[in-house]
């Protein structure tokens, strides 16, 4: 599967003005929840979250974590195939816009930057869909479900 294509070394400032402007407290916790999801290869459930930063983020608190993380709009809840939400950093904080590979088999998700040309054009028809429904766009995500190597093999 493709690695990312994004990732953004100061995320971590990036957030803590982010959160700084918002009158929330950067607190350790969410520190290592927004490094573990700058370093991930797609975005994460809260169990994947949960057995990475152990024992330092407790269960309760990582979900709270996540909870104001989403709040502040520097992380974006995903929802898979599978029906397990992940999360990751929003485009905003990363700089960079991506798309995802689902995998209906294992439920699998991993980000994937589509190469400028082919962009482009999917920009095109977005715009065109939305402007057939009177609809001003302002970004898109695609999320494309298939099966993994790993889940084609099997």
């Amino acid at each position: 599967m493709p690695t990312p294509q994004y990732r953004s070394n100061d995320a971590l400032a990036t957030v803590g003005e982010r959160l700084a402007e918002q009158g929330i407290r950067y607190t350790a916790a969410r520190r290592l929840v927004v490094e573990a999801l700058e370093h991930a290869d797609g975005p994460r459930s809260a169990a994947e979250l949960h057995e990475d930063l152990r024992p330092e983020v407790p269960l309760s608190s990582l979900y709270r974590t996540l909870s104001v993380l989403e709040d502040a709009r520097v992380i974006a809840r995903e929802h898979a195939a599978d029906g397990v939400a992940r999360y990751e950093l929003t485009e905003s904080v990363t700089g960079q816009h991506h798309h995802h590979l689902v995998c209906i088999g294992c439920g699998a998700v991993v980000d994937v930057t589509i190469p400028a040309d082919l962009e482009l054009r999917v920009e095109s028809i977005i715009i065109a869909i939305a402007e057939r429904a009177g609809f001003a766009a302002a970004g898109h995500r695609i999320d494309i479900e298939g099966r993994c190597p790993s889940c084609t093999a099997e």
